[in-house]
């Protein structure tokens, strides 16, 4: 499990992005009011630079027609080429959440700064980039992003944990 130091939280104000270059993948690092959300900047359909040039956009609910209707900012992202629509938080289109997803990275904010962070074995690591020709103070939290695959546990144990047999 690889993980990356990309950015310190002031670097993503609310509603922003960041794209960063990880493991020769350009993701998109997300601020949805204080949570972050990272994802491949990479349309599914079609390969288009989804998190670089996407359209972000809020979503509106309702349980039904005489309910209030809700509203979350910042939810969605719009891909440039053919406007396939995705949810922020779990990379899922709303067309066909299925089978049409965007990769989606597992994001914590951990404290410290990058020099703090770097692990020789392999555990958190400095970022690809560095900024050259002035110096920078660190303060406060930073954003890492988790480039590990999980996937669902399968076999005996797993299904024992999970009430199926």
């Amino acid at each position: 499990m690889t993980k990356y130091a990309v950015a310190n939280v002031a670097d993503i104000a609310p509603g922003e992005r960041k794209i960063v270059e990880i493991e020769s993948r350009k993701v998109g690092v997300f601020n949805v009011d204080g949570e972050y959300y990272a994802l491949l900047d990479q349309c599914p359909h079609a390969g288009a630079a989804l998190c670089s040039f996407g359209t972000v956009f809020g979503v509106s609910e309702s349980a039904a027609p005489d309910m209030p209707i809700t509203y979350e900012r910042n939810r969605s992202i719009r891909c440039p080429w053919h406007a396939w629509e995705y949810d922020i938080r779990t990379g899922e289109s709303f067309f066909d959440p299925r089978n049409a997803r965007v990769r989606k990275y597992t994001v914590e904010v951990v404290a410290g700064s990058p020099e703090d962070t770097v692990d020789p074995d392999g555990g958190v690591q400095k970022g690809p980039y560095v900024m050259e020709g002035y110096e920078v103070s660190i303060d406060g939290d930073m954003v890492v992003v988790d480039t590990s695959r999980r996937r669902p546990a399968r076999g005996p144990r797993a299904q024992a944990t999970t009430g199926q047999a």
